[in-house]
């Protein structure tokens, strides 16, 4: 039987730099490493999603209690929306689950997930463990407690209260609490048993906070004598930071969420309220009673006692003085039979060792691309800045883990040793991309089918160079992936890692490409080599009553890195119908299709995402009219390129750019999702915009949150966005104004027209607003009363304010036709009704 420890991170720095760059510990981190040896106790953290867990909890069990400390995120956040650019669902996904990597690289901590897809807002956990497929997901939190073996358990949400808070809170609650009975029990999942062995948490407790009491008063005031109590606010005299300030630098990662947050300082207090298990007897202790020494390891005791003379005797001044005990300690780990702690602890005392000696080791690619079967060229670094003698023995390559070269080479001193590597890849060597994202996925759940790989964080990168170096005659395999890096003029130098690339990736442009008529179009195609000398023919695959003109396109492509875009001339049927187009790239006889996505911001390492190569072309029933559309950004969304795909003119408004004079060109504005909590400048342009639409005009407000409004005038008249939203999709709609111009000029709509809609209907709909106000639609979540908040249309001056809840911004990047012919409605409304008298209508 295989045991194996999956995904080892060991991260205690707190400084924050570019996301790719090496850590390079100082004296202090060192120390603060060697410490956190020391300690044998671990903590898992479960919650729903990035953003859920307590940083300032993760950060005080990991820098103050030195436990090794683990966030279980069940989902990667894919539902949610994105402050920082345009990418939703599973891009999205993937730079939360980023975000999430560094925030753990600030405080400590160690990520995990599970396969459960954020499909959205759920209002309570019955939806959510039915979409999710509650077999799977609970099988993935017992899976990672068997591999992490916590010995606490803490939940950030409160199992007892579904309905209350989002069904994916309580959700993973509830499966972490159903786990504590499970986990030890050989027959429960166990073909898991063939990588880790059964486990059984000490005790588990739930993380209270005053928003679970409705305010810090009731907070206050509740009874918490049964609770576990942790005074976190501590202050870390050796770095400068409370753990406050350390928290809020980690969850200030968060960026694509918007949740920078300042550090505080002073006493606070964290409580626990026990719910399974062992309770603690010392209330301020959250492992009493638990043996956190070696000693809990078969002939652990003698490690411990030469760790505790390491911290003893650590010289500040000089790391490397430790260096010849913390290698007696690394022999001393090799011996152990204890598999879990053995692979722990040998690889972050590896680390210790490295840092207290300076010792860099580095592997750099002279491309940051290469293809499976290719050759690479590494240039390698070596140096040892201690007085420590050290010996380079040997270098072994993986994934093939050939020895490719054996030295007998001394790194003196500060003697920086510069060597040369070529490594032949694999014909069968898999792209980098997202692992979760190889296999299709269903509405609630990711497809893995590894059940090795499931739960681990971040992408997996097999080309890695493993560098032998003997230190006091023990030979010690430090691993590095492999990286590829450059010098940028503006912020020096920087990292990023080596990707394996298909031999050629293509794009069709217009990810949905709308036919109004009969006419047909031009459709471009994109084609990029992975390599030097590509040559092949692409072809537009699709059904057979759509034409195609030409069949194929030959080319070349000489260099690595080159683009070149081609254009199909594509005919619709003359029936109305939804077709999807797949691009494909024939190379003797193979197929190449796919689509390479790059995400690449400054806080999180650079992303590949690689995805079918398809597109969704609508032939439907399309009537538009009006003219130049201004479009005022909020948080990131892609409206504007599908109101270009509708046939309008759209100019992307910046807010400085809005005066009276800017906007006479355009018979429409719309201000992108949560316009009215991210663009603070918007509060200064109101009175224009209102003017605007007094001239007879048409202004467009899509949703905004209702917390942190710039203004309290986001309309002409009162309005007031709540918490309603209807969750299911397709859940039944009912036409308030059946007769009114919005749904049925030009387009006349139906409750067909809100067929297939995706994620969710609407969110944040207004639950107070004027009579000048006619709500034009309503529906509502199963159980629950109408919400007609979703479509509001006033008449102001000659023009029109509408402000809608509709999630326009999921539908059309979607290709849902109906959300297209609603909106051409919309933004086609003319000649109003004289406005009524403000009234506050409930």
């Amino acid at each position: 039987m295989r045991k194996t420890q999956l995904f080892l991170i060991f991260f205690i720095s707190i400084q924050i730099s570019f996301a790719q760059q090496p850590q390079k510990p100082n004296a202090v981190e060192i120390y603060n490493q060697i410490q956190k040896l020391n300690f044998l106790g671990s903590v898992l953290y479960i919650a729903a999603h990035p953003d859920d867990e307590n940083t300032r909890l993760i950060s005080y069990l990991s820098n103050e209690v030195n436990a090794r400390t683990g966030y279980l995120s069940l989902t990667r956040g894919d539902g949610g929306q994105n402050l920082i650019g345009s990418q939703l669902r599973e891009l999205l996904g993937v730079i939360r689950t980023q975000e999430l990597i560094e925030a753990r690289k600030i405080d400590g901590g160690e990520q995990f997930f599970s396969r459960a897809n954020d499909f959205g807002f759920s209002k309570n956990p019955d939806e959510t463990l039915k979409i999710w497929d509650k077999d799977k997901v609970l099988a993935d939190v017992v899976w990672t407690i068997r591999k992490f073996q916590p010995d606490v358990i803490i939940n950030r949400f409160d199992h007892r209260s579904p309905g209350t808070t989002h069904g994916h809170h309580t959700s993973s609650a509830m499966l972490s609490v159903e786990s504590f009975d499970l986990t030890n029990n050989p027959k429960i999942y166990p073909e898991q048993l063939e990588y880790v062995n059964p486990w059984q948490v000490k005790r588990q407790f739930f993380n209270p906070s005053w928003w679970f009491y409705g305010s810090q008063e009731k907070f206050d005031a509740a009874d918490k004598s049964k609770f576990t109590t942790l005074e976190t606010g501590v202050y870390y005299a050796r770095t400068g930071k409370s753990n406050q300030e350390i928290a809020a630098l980690s969850r200030s990662r968060h960026q694509s969420q918007g949740f920078g947050s300042t550090g505080s300082r002073g006493n606070e207090t964290e409580y626990l309220e026990p719910i399974n298990g062992e309770k603690p007897k010392d209330r301020n202790n959250l492992f009493d009673g638990i043996d956190t020494t070696w000693n809990r390891v078969k002939n652990g005791k003698p490690i411990g006692e030469l760790i505790s003379k390491i911290i003893t005797n650590y010289n500040f001044n000089n790391p490397s003085a430790s260096i010849p005990d913390l290698v007696s300690a690394y022999d001393m780990i090799q011996s152990l039979e204890d598999t879990h702690w053995k692979d722990l602890k040998s690889d972050a005392i590896k680390n210790i060792i490295a840092s207290s000696a300076g010792l860099y080791l580095e592997a750099v690619a002279e491309e940051q691309e290469a293809t499976p079967g290719s050759t690479i060229k590494l240039n390698l670094e070596a140096i040892n800045r201690s007085s420590v003698e050290m010996q380079l023995t040997g270098l072994t390559s993986l994934p093939d883990n050939k020895t490719t070269v054996k030295y007998k080479l001394f790194l003196k001193n500060n003697n920086d040793q510069r060597l040369k590597l070529e490594i032949e890849l694999p014909e069968t060597m898999e792209y980098t991309q997202p692992y979760w994202l190889k296999e299709k996925a269903s509405v609630g759940m990711y497809t893995v089918s590894k059940q090795e790989i499931i739960g681990i964080p971040d992408i997996i990168r097999d080309v890695k160079v493993v560098f032998n170096v003997k230190i006091n005659g023990i030979e010690i395999p430090f691993e590095r992936t492999v990286v590829y890096k450059y010098n940028d003029g503006v912020n020096g130098e920087m990292y990023n890692f080596l990707d394996i690339v298909p031999e050629v990736t293509t794009s069709i442009l217009e990810k949905v490409l709308i036919f109004k008529d009969n006419k047909s179009k031009l459709v471009p195609v994109k084609v990029r080599a992975g390599k030097d000398g590509i040559k092949g023919d692409l072809q537009l695959e699709l059904p057979k009553n759509w034409i195609v003109s030409p069949k194929l396109i030959p080319f070349s492509l000489d260099k690595k890195g080159m683009e070149q875009t081609f254009y199909f001339e594509v005919t619709p049927p003359s029936n109305f119908e939804e077709a999807i187009a797949k691009s494909v790239v024939i190379i003797n006889n193979q197929r190449f299709d796919k689509d390479e996505t790059v995400i690449d911001f400054a806080h999180i390492t650079k992303q590949m995402v690689l995805k079918s190569a398809e597109s969704k072309f609508l032939k439907i029933d399309l009537k538009t009219s009006g003219g130049a559309i201004g479009y005022i950004m909020g948080a990131g969304d892609e409206v504007p390129e599908s109101l270009a795909q509708m046939g309008y003119k759209v100019t992307i408004l910046k807010p400085e750019e809005i005066t009276p004079e800017k906007l006479d060109s355009f018979a429409v504005v719309i201000t992108g999702i949560r316009a009215y909590n991210t663009v603070n400048a918007l509060a200064n342009k109101q009175s224009i915009l209102f003017d605007f639409v007094k001239s007879g005009k048409t202004m467009i407000v899509q949703y905004n949150t209702n917390g942190k409004l710039i203004t309290d005038q986001i309309a002409p008249y009162p309005l007031k966005p709540s918490n309603d939203r209807v969750t299911e999709e397709n859940a039944k709609i009912t036409f308030l104004a059946p007769n009114h111009p919005v749904l049925n000029i030009p387009n006349k709509i139906s409750t067909k027209d809100f067929e297939g809609w995706t994620q969710e209907q609407g969110l944040y709909y207004p639950n107070q607003f004027d009579s000048a106000f006619t709500p034009i639609i309503s529906s509502h979540d199963k159980g629950e009363s109408g919400k007609n908040g979703a479509l509001l249309v006033a008449p102001y001056g000659k023009g029109y304010y509408i402000y809608t809840g509709l999630s326009f911004f999921r539908e059309l990047p979607e290709g849902v036709p109906g959300a297209y012919r609603l909106l051409s409605n919309i933004i086609s409304l003319k000649q109003p009704i004289e406005a009524p008298k403000q009234e506050l209508k409930n």
